[in-house]
């Protein structure tokens, strides 16, 4: 503002100190740049306002003046006998008592910000030296009347979130913008996540799930009904055609092997031959085995396997010792570092499918916000309930934070330069509150005409 008073007139206020280096005249940076703690920055808008404060200061002022050079002449006639018909007293009495309303409307207005005259008096500059308080008091206004509970439970139910969401998701443009934000987001959280210290978690999680779990009661249910739906089949007839190429291919193995564990004192050609039938029966069994699905020994292998199945959900000491090789196997390095490689596949998995948009993941996402925003348009129970959600979420943010959201208003008031906020407070009500001052000096001449007129019915 300029450095007269509010009113425009009668004195002026000490003058303003230049700002300073690298501020504005305005008492904000240079360069439209950020405010600091304590100042503003003066807009355009704010320019242009107090343009209009100036202006308003003036005619407010200009009429001041007016009614002074009225009462004058006013009086001069009356002195002269210049006023013939008496009317000279009637237009000093309006101009003089337009004058004091017109000067105790400006001292009122001034007070508001500063010192009228310089002088101070108390109970005038009420914002520079109020402003903590009202800040403090703007903060409970907003506290008591806007963050209460019932406030905002009847705000969000007037606001019908749940259908108004409901209608917009269920447009595919919006469904389709939505699946792309949470897209990006997935792809920043991935990459700001270290992946370090997700395959440690990971790890320890994987680890301490499978350590407190027992695996073997579950293993022995999974054999029983794999035996029972003859799904081991399979594996036994791999494993017979496995043993049989095995033994085609290593049978001089075998018959050394055989030869090395007879006695020292038999001869050679007895160890060979022994060698030699062991292979041979050995082979037959084998192949034997592979081509006859009601051999025997696969009968053998069924019940061993349902045996050991029950041995798995029962026995104690036989699920004791798979905990043991449990622990074992989890314990080797190989497996941690499995465990922790886990998160690296998963984690490339997702990225690319959430670059993808074509990716079953993000069609699958679209697919669903769709279905639930044509949901959440017709079902009343959906709606009352996701903005039950909403309502109960908001309240208790709104009850829980209050105090630290209330402090936000005080401690930024608390902040600003008592001079800067006064100017900016006049640069927006400044030309309104001028407003007061020449309706002050209309009223106040028209209630002066009054008195002296009553006064002089009465023969004062």
């Amino acid at each position: 503002m300029d450095n007269r008073s509010a009113a425009g007139g009668g004195g002026t206020a000490p003058p303003t100190p230049p700002p300073p280096r690298g501020a504005s005249p305005t008492g904000g940076p240079t360069g439209g740049a950020s405010p600091t703690r304590g100042a503003f920055v003066f807009s355009a808008a704010d320019e242009e306002r107090r343009r209009g404060v100036r202006r308003m200061k003036g005619t407010a002022t200009g009429l001041l003046i007016l009614v002074a050079l009225v009462y004058v002449l006013a009086k001069w006639a009356q002195n002269t006998g210049a006023g013939v018909g008496g009317w000279a007293g009637y237009v000093a009495a309006a101009a003089e008592a337009g004058m004091v309303g017109a000067l105790a409307d400006w001292f009122a207005v001034t007070a508001l910000f500063r010192h009228p005259l310089g002088l101070p008096i108390p109970h005038t500059a009420i914002i520079p030296t109020k402003k903590d308080q009202l800040g403090v008091s703007l903060g409970e206004f907003v506290g008591e009347n806007f963050l209460s509970s019932e406030v905002v439970k009847a705000r969000l139910h007037a606001l019908g979130i749940g259908g108004r969401l409901g209608a917009w998701l269920a447009e595919p443009a919006h469904a389709d913008r939505v699946t792309a934000e949470l897209a990006t987001a997935l792809r920043g959280a991935l990459t700001v996540l270290r992946d370090s210290d997700v395959q440690a978690v990971v790890g320890e999680a994987i680890t301490r799930r499978a350590e407190t779990a027992e695996i073997a009661p579950g293993i022995g249910k999974t054999l029983e009904r794999v035996v029972a739906d003859g799904g081991h089949h399979r594996a036994v007839d791999l494993i017979c055609a496995k043993a049989h190429d095995w033994l085609v291919t290593h049978g001089d193995s075998v018959m050394d092997a055989v030869q090395g564990g007879a006695p020292g004192w038999t001869p050679r050609f007895v160890d060979r031959k022994v060698g030699d039938r062991v292979y041979k029966e050995l082979l037959r069994f084998v192949t034997e085995m592979r081509d006859m699905p009601g051999h025997p020994a696969r009968g053998a292998v069924d019940r061993f396997l349902t045996d050991f199945g029950a041995d798995l959900q029962s026995d104690t000491e036989t699920r004791a010792r798979v905990e043991r090789l449990k622990s074992e196997i989890l314990a080797r390095g190989e497996v941690q570092d499995v465990i922790a490689s886990a998160w690296t596949a998963i984690r490339s998995m997702i990225i690319s499918a959430a670059e993808d948009e074509r990716s079953e993941l993000r069609l699958r996402v679209r697919s669903s916000l769709l279905s639930l925003g044509a949901r959440l348009a017709t079902d009343g129970r959906l709606q009352a309930k996701v903005e039950g959600w909403i309502e109960g979420a908001v309240v208790y943010v709104v009850t829980t934070y209050r105090t630290e959201i209330t402090s936000l208003i005080t401690d930024t008031v608390a902040g600003w330069d008592a001079e800067h906020t006064s100017r900016k407070i006049e640069a927006h009500i400044g030309r309104d509150l001028q407003f007061i001052r020449i309706n002050g000096t209309v009223v106040g001449a028209l209630a002066g005409l009054l008195i002296y007129s009553v006064s002089k019915a009465l023969g004062a």
